[in-house]
């Protein structure tokens, strides 16, 4: 554990915090992805079915049940819970998704530690992720263009929260590659970078809102 890895795992859970109140606090899910969303119950599925029979720590354990429930508890408060269902607008969220999920799973049956039910959920959970935010990316564009440009205050700090976590975990993994000698993870690393690249136009436009004290807005 170092800092990096530590403000990386508080910026997660702050996303999914930021996100649970809009759901909660705001009765609304306007401008949140479902698919998004329904991709990360599919990652945290697939990484954490350990939970069953690997414990290394408390604080590992804890982390892990609450990324379960709270992303089952998120994608059936947009599907299901009244009157925040009513909110959701699948006109804008029609990214397809098995453009991303078909091609993670090639890549999981191919390139894994080793070749067994578990580590193949796992790579395939690592790939997944790094592409996962596309819907959402999706849907905002899609938003912006019908409110000249704008993109809400929440949906915005939710993403930064994000795809800070993962640019943190990059730098993580470089003070484990130098600090580490027996530290190898090709599969974690190309797809954290990859993860981290697809938020770059997005962290532009974010810090340029913060810094001139305006609502975000995207170019359309």
């Amino acid at each position: 554990m170092n800092i990096f890895r530590l403000v990386g795992d508080l910026l997660h859970l702050a996303s999914i915090v930021i996100l649970l109140l809009q759901l909660y606090g705001h009765q609304s899910c306007s401008g949140i992805s479902l698919k998004t969303q329904g991709l990360y119950v599919v990652i945290f599925c697939c990484r954490y079915v350990d939970i069953f029979w690997n414990f290394w720590s408390i604080y590992n354990w804890v982390l892990k049940i609450f990324f379960l429930t709270s992303s089952i508890t998120i994608v059936y408060w947009m599907k299901y819970k009244s009157p925040i269902n009513k909110t959701y607008d699948q006109r804008l969220d029609d990214f397809q998704v098995w453009i991303l999920i078909i091609p993670c799973f090639i890549l999981a049956l191919f390139f894994n530690v080793t070749f067994t039910p578990f580590e193949i959920a796992w790579a395939f959970s690592i790939y997944l992720e790094s592409v996962a935010i596309m819907p959402q990316l999706h849907m905002v564009q899609k938003f912006a263009r019908e409110n000249l440009g704008t993109v809400k205050n929440i949906t915005s700090h939710y993403m930064f929260c994000l795809g800070a976590y993962r640019a943190l975990y990059v730098a993580n993994w470089v003070v484990r590659y130098m600090t580490e000698p027996s530290y190898w993870d090709p599969i974690a690393w190309v797809s954290g970078i990859v993860q981290t690249s697809l938020y770059c136009d997005f962290f532009y436009y974010y810090v340029k809102a913060r810094y001139t004290g305006k609502a975000m807005e995207l170019p359309v």
